[in-house]
């Protein structure tokens, strides 16, 4: 799995990147709120880790951030343990908060428990020899494993998790890119075609990625 962690102190980061990765994850490091952000929007982590504390903007503006276009799973932390913060930032969409000091097993069980309540209702989609794992976040393609960038993945997941149904370019971009890049149309064309090689038997007479004009882009079984 792949978590972002963010927190400004530089020790704990440490500590906790290798804890993380002792449990198999992949791990990418933030030390401030922009940079965070940034990770979220071009890396497309499964979860994050969140102090509140950060140097520029707090934990708290970042949440509530990121849950303006994004539903990625965030475990918060905090040294601080009046009930009043945990409520806010739970409020905000934060999935859990661990007050500091912590065990590194209790940070990994919080996480591991994020992330099943987050891919529990996640489906596998077969469509022809087209198998996409949502939970897994893997495609295959006649039983081989297809390469998406993680821009590529957050764009066949918007269209996948509801099949047959138009998803308008706004929403796509918005949930991909970011609220500013609402009226980039032409990243969609670009990342769509990249798609199409490497998904459909025909790129260009597609069976699985459609596109409305001027409209938007529908997954069809």
């Amino acid at each position: 799995m792949r978590v972002l962690l963010v927190d400004d102190d530089a020790t704990l980061r440490r500590a906790l990147g290798i804890g993380l990765r002792a449990a198999g994850h992949d791990v990418l490091i933030s030390a401030d709120g922009r940079t965070a952000l940034q990770a979220l929007r071009e890396d497309r982590p499964d979860i994050v880790v969140l102090d509140l504390g950060l140097p520029d903007l707090s934990g708290v503006d970042v949440l509530r951030q990121m849950r303006s276009w994004s539903t990625t799973p965030v475990v918060v932390l905090s040294a601080r343990a009046e009930s009043t913060e945990k409520v806010q930032a739970l409020d905000l969409g934060a999935d859990d908060y661990v007050t500091k000091p912590f065990g590194m097993e209790e940070l990994l069980a919080r996480i591991r428990a994020a992330a099943r309540r987050a891919g529990s209702d996640l489906p596998v989609l077969e469509a022809g020899d087209l198998v996409v794992d949502l939970p897994a976040r893997r495609v295959t393609k006649g039983g081989e494993v297809v390469r998406l960038t993680p821009t590529e993945w957050g764009i066949l997941e918007l269209l996948v998790r509801t099949p047959g149904r138009l998803v308008s370019q706004q929403d796509l971009l918005h949930e991909v890119w970011g609220p500013a890049y609402s009226k980039e149309t032409h990243y969609l064309r670009v990342y769509v075609g990249g798609l199409r090689k490497k998904l459909e038997d025909d790129p260009s007479s597609p069976r699985h990625l459609i596109t409305e004009p001027g409209m938007g882009y529908r997954f069809e079984m």
